[in-house]
């Protein structure tokens, strides 16, 4: 491409990553993925998944298409898990974890939670994205071979597995926040998992911390990790070189 194609170019994929622009989804982010499995990532939510679509295809169809060689892509949607205890099981948790019925401790958890959990059920349906700088994701399935079929085991079982591994979750309070999209009936992996952290090591840490938690450790199969880091579509595409040969940056 001489100059000016390369500026058309760079122009059209900056309109197609516009999270203003008016074909735009309700959320979108733009990363550049370190290592060699991709250059760039993008992170998209609205509730009309064509509307997803139209974005990737939009950067296809334009100039810098001819360029781009699409690599990973995973379709899900977000859910309240049936993990998530309701104000009712959250208190016979307390109980079992040996609070008292109506003792002002257990009265002040319960008010606590009872303020928190619709927040929480907001971010998990409709959430925002962190401004963490740090990212990666990955699918994951849960096993179903013989002796360690989760699909076999009680609610009562997984429940609790669960709550473990959430447990090792909220450690990360403040350093890493996730979010668990279901991909079952629309992708070849179950999950999709997503972690934004204020520092990589702190998705080293808590990938590790959570391997040890049965649900993961004896359930879970997992696929391929993206890591990248978050940027403005413009600082992608210098990151990328598309354009950079009109300001003489190298």
């Amino acid at each position: 491409m001489d100059r000016d194609q390369v500026a058309m170019a760079r122009e059209a994929a900056l309109s197609a990553l516009d999270p203003e622009g008016a074909a735009a989804s309700q959320r979108l982010q733009v990363s550049r993925v370190s290592g060699h499995k991709a250059d760039f990532g993008l992170m998209l939510m609205d509730p009309d998944p064509l509307k997803i679509d139209a974005v990737h295809q939009a950067l296809m169809a334009g100039p810098l298409g001819v360029a781009l060689v699409p690599t990973y892509s995973f379709v899900s949607m977000t859910e309240i898990s049936e993990y998530v205890p309701s104000i009712e099981q959250y208190g016979e948790r307390l109980i079992a974890e040996g609070e008292e019925q109506g003792s002002p401790a257990y009265q002040a958890k319960m008010d606590a939670y009872g303020k928190r959990l619709p927040m929480m059920n907001r971010q998990r349906l409709t959430p925002d994205f962190p401004v963490w700088p740090a990212t990666c994701f990955y699918p994951m399935n849960k096993k179903r071979k013989v002796g360690e079929n989760w699909f076999m085991t009680s609610f009562e079982d997984r429940n609790r597995l669960m709550a473990e591994h959430a447990r090792s979750g909220m450690a990360f309070a403040g350093k890493v926040t996730q979010l668990i999209t279901v991909g079952l009936g629309l992708e070849d992996w179950e999950w999709g998992v997503t972690l934004w952290a204020r520092n990589p090591e702190f998705l080293k840490e808590i990938v590790y911390r959570m391997r040890f938690d049965e649900a993961s450790a004896r359930y879970a199969e997992f696929g391929p990790f993206y890591a990248s880091y978050i940027c403005t579509a413009a600082e992608m595409l210098d990151h990328c070189r598309v354009g950079n040969v009109l300001s003489g940056n190298e």
